[in-house]
């Protein structure tokens, strides 16, 4: 697949912090890339030099075949942007506030039809103010829909959503993707990035620590498997045995009787798991590392830290 976004040697500098530290990647058309990464990773300061809305310190980006300090207004046409905070027209009702973006662009998309894809028909006539936080955020993607953009950039999209209107967002950057369209977005989540991503990019203080297909990253974890166990009685000598296998034993939010076993190959795995069956669990889960355990290994915290 081609690339419609290159980056290289991306650099912003706010005094004598490094915001964004020399980093490169490329974004296939038709796929859904990932940036992720905590708070102050350097996600959306890199998004909006792409969208031409901040300028680099130095390197070069190349959108849809337009470099960025050369063509943005080309760019622009192109491409559409849901900002992590969008404010609205008080006073224009969600139609009325399609159809002024509308009329921005050479090409536009019929606002009813943008208000039917996220379920909002009935909304047309009502202001922002008057939505739920799932439903403002719904608004928000379909308004960066209003030109039919070849890319689209959607900056830690739901933020602040309950676990509902979270899924509602997925299956909405699914159909977006299923268009034909490619998305960029920012994201904190990892299960978010683990399912909706195509290939992420993992950011950390500026700068990218891993890249590739989601899949592939976690399949090289260093301990690519897990097993979690709660047993009221436990054998010494059993669990010594189990020790010895594991890369790391940890008790569980510190409960006493539940433990979780991280494993580095699929034999320790096996050994394991009969072992931890002479204690007759009461709870044994079996499993394989996530985009959290790539990240902890790269970073040495969870991203809630």
């Amino acid at each position: 697949m081609k690339n419609v976004i290159e980056v290289k040697n991306l650099v912003k500098k706010y005094g004598t912090l490094n915001a964004v530290n020399d980093i490169s990647f490329e974004v296939k058309k038709g796929e859904v890339f990932g940036l992720l990464g905590e708070n102050g990773a350097g996600k959306t300061t890199t998004l909006e030099i792409i969208e031409g809305l901040r300028k680099g310190t130095s390197g070069s980006i190349v959108v849809l075949g337009h470099h960025v300090e050369k063509s943005v207004n080309a760019i622009k046409e192109k491409i559409g942007v849901q900002l992590q905070s969008s404010a609205y027209f008080h006073f224009l009702t969600l139609s009325e506030i399609l159809n002024l973006f509308c009329s921005f662009y050479k090409k536009s998309v019929n606002p009813d039809d943008l208000l039917n894809m996220v379920d909002l028909s009935e909304k047309k006539k009502q202001f922002v103010g008057k939505l739920s936080g799932g439903q403002r955020q719904r608004f928000s993607i379909v308004a960066s829909l209003v030109n039919d953009p070849e890319i689209v950039f959607l900056d830690e999209p739901t933020t602040g959503l309950d676990p509902i209107a979270r899924r509602n967002l997925w299956g909405l950057v699914s159909q977006i993707k299923s268009k034909g369209k490619t998305v960029v977005l920012t994201t904190h989540y990892m299960e978010e990035a683990e399912l909706l991503c195509d290939r992420i990019a993992i950011m950390d203080k500026g700068k990218i620590l891993a890249m590739g297909e989601t899949h592939k990253l976690i399949e090289n974890v260093k301990e690519p498997f897990s097993v979690n166990f709660v047993a009221s009685k436990i054998d010494k000598k059993i669990f010594a045995k189990i020790v010895k296998c594991c890369a790391r034993v940890q008790n569980t939010f510190g409960k006493e009787n539940q433990f979780d076993l991280r494993l580095k190959n699929q034999k320790d795995l096996n050994t394991v798991v009969n072992l931890v069956q002479k204690f007759n669990p009461e709870l044994l889960t079996v499993g394989r590392a996530t985009l959290e355990d790539v990240f902890i290994e790269l970073t040495g915290k969870t991203i809630a830290e």
